[in-house]
């Protein structure tokens, strides 16, 4: 099931309330970008973050999933993200832990 329009600009507006979020859309589902920086996804309605030490210690009580059959990566499935404080530490974070994007090739 591919995410909502009405479900990713709901997310979007909440975690806008903390910086430059932006998304792209990507086969029904979107990559949610923080400052430039891939964070996480949109899948199946559901806001998926990227591992790191900061989310490891805020969403400690989180569930892992899988983004899409055949990922590789586990992410955690973010329930709070209504939160402003909670997602301000999240998002920061992520942001100082996740590398620089890799510079295209012209």
């Amino acid at each position: 099931m591919a995410t909502s329009k009405e479900f990713h600009d709901y997310v979007v507006e909440c975690l806008s309330k903390v910086g430059d979020l932006t998304t792209k859309k990507m086969m029904g589902e979107y990559c949610i970008y923080y400052k430039g920086k891939l964070i996480g996804d949109l899948c199946d309605n559901c806001l998926l973050v990227k591992q790191t030490d900061t989310s490891n210690r805020l969403l400690k009580n989180c569930k892992l999933e899988y983004p899409y059959e055949g990922s590789k990566t586990l992410l955690y499935v973010v329930e709070k993200f209504e939160d402003t404080d909670l997602m301000r530490e999240l998002l920061n974070g992520l942001y100082r832990e996740l590398p620089e994007p890799k510079k295209r090739k012209k």
